[in-house]
């Protein structure tokens, strides 16, 4: 929603509306054209001479703000926004109240432009219900989304640079920088700290807000990273925000915290258009029959093919969209555990049970035909190697009973429609019955195999869950399957409960789930995703467990080069 004033763009930057929509400024558009859309990234590295001075220096960033500027304008990644509100507790610190969730393409060709890929929540009020209600908090995903970018106009008309210091972040040194804007140089310009890496000179991480401040808008402070993910080239991957004692008028002490992913700027890439080139012409007399047996397959293996047909069709257009990660490691320690599952009960289960990773932060796990799918967000926290085995199993029973996939989606013609619908054209669902069917068959399926003995652990997870629920909607709400716990049906895996310890929350050597982002990093170029693989952190207080909880991102910045070898720079948690 933009209205012109000048020369200058409005846009809803305001992250908070109250009674009315709230409007702030948003920087002036760069005069550059914008470039027709292209994942075509410059890795060209600048061969000029090392600046002499301060001075220099200062121009060779400007300049280099300017190319990534427009380097943004030709990637649409997507972006993901998980915002949770706080509360105080005497013992653990903050503790989360509410939470919401924004999952888009980011598109920069005319200024911030968020296509959601999630529907409106049905029965959203309209303007006059916020008028009955105008003391709660709405959050928009469009301004935590411009927090990836300093800012389109940046330079030294309209700022002050200071020299702070050097500073190593992970393998990269830096030069910290404070800026801020000139006098009357107009709102919502950018205030705070800048690292800059001293080869190239890009801007590697910016700290701070948006001002000066318009009323009624409200800027955040936040903590924008951005990695090396092509040589020369630094992209947005992170971004942390956080407000406490925000005095919003009958809102005077808000408390919230935020984390913003980018990924996915290399999907083009991930087609298989390029390999046409790669296709060698063989001879027919070459040519040779790689099937088993030169015959029609029978009726059985026929509805087998085309139930895996449906399957395949589904995973390639997840994963070409950005949502499912392509094959790798991860998948292989989810696929020993389902094996693991099967083999020790005995299951006969043709096609073979596959497993994948979908990339969004929403805690669900559900099936595509016979391919077991659990989000990076519930692979996250799940504290030990048994509770992700009970995940599997409830799965892993879907598939034993025979729950099949809508093999409607065998027909190709069924995946033509636009990446921010794919929430909407894909549903993976169970009905009730089935549900509680896996859930029993999955009690069986664990009580047989190597991790009968080590549920515990799971059924304290399950209780965490249960007990986080009701102020958690957004991150136990699946977008694709069925939820991990509802106000309906209480929790999946139900039966567990029985055999669950008392949950502690103040005791720090009960760890019954782990903070967001402590299992999985994401490579926000490729999508490729790789296990946390540092040691765990001895805690020193209860309010360090953090179960289910957003935290700040600290990434070990590396450099990639045109003759080394390829570095994934990605964020360690604790």
């Amino acid at each position: 929603m933009r209205n012109r004033e000048g020369s200058h763009v409005l846009i809803i930057f305001a992250l908070i509306a109250m009674s009315l929509p709230v409007f702030a400024q948003n920087q002036p558009s760069s005069a550059t054209t914008p470039h027709t859309a292209t994942t075509q990234v410059s890795t060209s590295q600048t061969n000029l001479p090392a600046p002499n001075s301060f001075d220099q220096v200062v121009d060779r960033v400007v300049e280099r703000e300017r190319t990534f500027n427009e380097q943004m304008r030709t990637l649409q990644p997507l972006v993901e926004t998980y915002i949770q509100t706080l509360t105080p507790d005497h013992e653990l610190g903050l503790v989360p109240s509410g939470d919401s969730y924004f999952l888009g393409r980011l598109d920069l060709k005319n200024g911030v432009e968020d296509h959601s890929f999630l529907e409106s929540p049905k029965g959203a009020p309209g303007f006059f219900a916020k008028l009955a209600r105008p003391y709660v908090p709405h959050f928009i995903p469009r301004g935590f989304a411009q927090m990836a970018v300093l800012d389109s106009n940046f330079d030294r008309t309209k700022y002050d640079f200071s020299f702070i210091r050097r500073e190593f972040l992970g393998e990269i040194r830096c030069l910290v920088i404070d800026v801020q804007p000139k006098k009357d140089s107009g709102n919502g310009r950018f205030i705070g700290r800048i690292w800059v890496e001293d080869q190239e000179y890009n801007v590697v991480r910016f700290n701070g807000t948006y001002g000066p401040i318009r009323r009624p808008a409200h800027y955040f402070h936040f903590d924008s990273w951005r990695l090396n993910m092509r040589p020369g080239v630094w992209l947005p991957a992170y971004i942390y925000s956080e407000e406490s004692h925000l005095d919003l008028g009958p809102i005077s002490d808000l408390h919230f915290k935020a984390q913003t992913r980018l990924w996915g700027y290399d999907l083009a890439h991930s087609s298989r258009n390029d390999e046409f080139t790669q296709i060698v012409i063989d001879t027919p007399q070459s040519i040779q029959d790689q099937s088993q047996a030169a015959q029609d397959a029978t009726p059985v293996e026929s509805q087998r093919l085309w139930e895996r047909q449906a399957e395949d069709n589904a995973i390639e257009r997840m994963q070409k969209v950005g949502l499912l990660a392509p094959e790798g490691e991860v998948d292989k320690v989810l696929q020993t555990v389902a094996n693991n599952l099967i083999v020790t009960n005995n299951l006969t289960i043709q096609p073979e049970v596959r497993t994948r990773v979908l990339l969004t932060l929403p805690m669900e796990s559900f099936t595509i035909g016979h391919t077991i799918v659990l989000s990076r967000g519930l692979l996250d926290v799940l504290p030990d190697e048994a509770s992700l085995a009970m995940v599997i199993a409830h799965e892993l029973s879907h598939i034993s009973l025979g729950h099949h996939l809508d093999t409607s989606l065998a027909f190709n013609d069924r995946m033509f429609f636009r990446d921010e619908k794919t929430m909407e054209q894909l549903d993976f669902s169970h009905p009730a019955i089935e549900e509680q069917a896996a859930d029993k068959r999955a009690m069986e399926l664990l009580a047989s195999s190597p991790y009968k003995d080590k549920l515990a652990s799971s059924a304290l997870f399950l209780k965490a869950l249960q007990a986080r629920a009701p102020e958690l909607k957004s991150l136990i709400r699946s977008h694709l399957g069925n939820n991990l716990a509802d106000g309906k049906s209480g929790v999946r895996m139900a039966a567990l409960l029985q055999s669950a310890p008392e949950l502690e929350m103040r005791k720090t050597d009960q760890i019954a789930a782990l903070p967001l982002g402590a299992r999985i990093k994401l490579d926000p170029w490729s999508s490729r995703i790789e296990l946390v693989k540092t040691k765990p952190v001895a805690l020193t207080s209860a309010s360090e467990k953090m179960p289910f909880e957003v935290t700040p991102f600290f990434p070990y910045l590396t450099r990639i080069t045109n003759s080394g070898t390829e570095k994934m720079a990605l964020a360690p948690t604790k």
